[in-house]
């Protein structure tokens, strides 16, 4: 018998075995990839944000679903645990913009490798295999089904992941053995995701990165439920980058229908922005319209720029008037994406939805229907903004959840001797 068997070798599965071999318990790692951690190799552009140099209360500040339940596994392994832990791992750490850690090597393989060795170094067994179900009996975990038998176990930790980049096994194993242990999923959707816009405007500017510019998201009430300055992209289907991303957390895109704005300009106010083109103007009356506004903006965005504001692109400028100034102006600072929704599941950084947290105990990670059955990360309906916050919810509840189920072991040994 295996006492306790992990399934999922991705930042919370490798987390939560370690944290239960090193609390005495013995350990088995599933994991159907030839590679532990192949998610961590995406994250951050490939330099692994591990998580965010901030308190507690700041990570469930930027948690906007069920932060409450991670209070506890969040303030037992904070984020200066997290960053004591790597570095004692060999892994030297920086904190840049915003209070996201990298590795001082700015390299995700580096966190994995150290992460592997250290498993190595506590003789978790890696057994490289497919949870294909659970064996239960009298409300208890007794076994796992896999793709080469029973193990016999006294407790099972899922950490299998969403449903987000399907190519790095996050396939949604997980969901399927917690419904049939009697759990509530709540239904997987996109969370850190590319928008798609209604319409062709940005597949006009293609490949269009813009940096220094604030992007507005509103519902359809007018209300602005994010805003926030940054780099963004213009895509084939719509934008993404950084602050789309972020963007695309605040949206409740079952209910509501948004809008993106963009301030171009963020660092003039429109009194500013009109004594700029005022002196533009001046230093070159002559000027064609279409020439002009290559002084003010990117190249791609003029022909869409000046089609909004209405003006033929070889006016010279000095015959502009003041109406379509402040129509220029107006969409400068305001230019606006009709949106119609969020690109697919699978291309999210992570999933939104997964395990209803009220089934689950927050302390321990344990299954309120079924004993000895854990659940860590992602696979739980919690999630994050960007800047490592969601890698700090892997970390922390993983090592929540090996911790309880060592200690479940153990007490369950104890109960059977006696």
């Amino acid at each position: 018998m295996t006492p306790v068997v992990v399934v999922g070798g991705g930042a919370a599965g490798m987390m939560a075995a370690l944290s239960a071999r090193q609390s005495g318990g013995e350990v088995l790692l599933l994991e159907p990839n030839e590679k532990l951690g192949r998610k961590l190799y995406i994250t951050g552009k490939g330099r692994c944000n591990l998580t965010n140099n901030t308190t507690p209360e700041g990570v469930l500040n930027n948690v906007p679903r069920n932060s409450r339940f991670l209070y506890s596994a969040v303030t037992r392994f904070p984020p200066a645990a997290v960053m004591e832990y790597f570095e004692g791992l060999g892994v030297p750490l920086k904190t840049e913009r915003g209070g996201r850690v990298f590795p001082c090597s700015d390299k995700a393989a580096d966190v994995i490798d150290a992460l592997f060795h250290a498993l190595k170094r506590a003789q978790v067994t890696i057994r490289h295999d497919r949870a294909l179900g659970l064996c239960l009996e009298n409300g208890q975990v007794t076994g796992v089904e896999t793709g080469h038998g029973i193990i016999d176990t006294r407790a099972v930790i899922i950490a299998t992941g969403g449903v987000s980049y399907p190519a790095t096994g996050s396939t949604g194993d997980g969901y399927a053995l917690a419904r049939a242990a009697g759990h509530t999923v709540i239904e997987p959707r996109a969370s850190l995701v590319p928008l798609v816009e209604d319409g062709d405007t940005c597949a006009r500017m293609q490949g269009l990165s813009l940096k220094n510019v604030t992007l507005t998201l509103k519902n359809q009430k007018k209300k602005a439920v994010f805003r926030e300055q940054g780099e963004m992209l213009f895509t084939h289907f719509g934008i993404s980058g950084p602050l789309v991303l972020s963007a695309s957390a605040h949206g409740n895109w079952q209910k509501d229908t948004y809008t993106a704005v963009i301030d171009c300009k963020p660092a003039l106010d429109e009194a500013k922005l009109e004594a700029r083109i005022l002196r533009d103007i001046s230093a070159a009356p002559n000027k064609a319209f279409h020439n002009f506004l290559e002084g003010l903006l990117p190249r791609l965005m003029v022909p869409v720029v000046g089609e909004r504001a209405e003006i033929d692109p070889d006016l010279p400028v000095n015959a502009m008037t003041k109406g379509q100034r402040r129509r220029l102006m107006e969409i400068i600072k305001g230019f606006s994406i009709p949106i119609l929704g969020t690109r697919p599941v699978t291309e999210g950084i992570v999933t939104a939805g997964g395990v209803k947290t009220g089934e689950v105990d927050p302390g321990t990670l344990m299954s309120k229907k079924t004993a000895g059955l854990f659940f860590a990360g992602e696979v739980l309906d919690v999630d994050a903004y960007t800047g490592g916050f969601n890698l700090q919810i892997a970390w922390c509840t993983g090592r929540a959840a090996g911790e309880a189920a060592a200690r479940f072991v153990n007490d369950t040994e104890e109960i059977t001797e006696s």
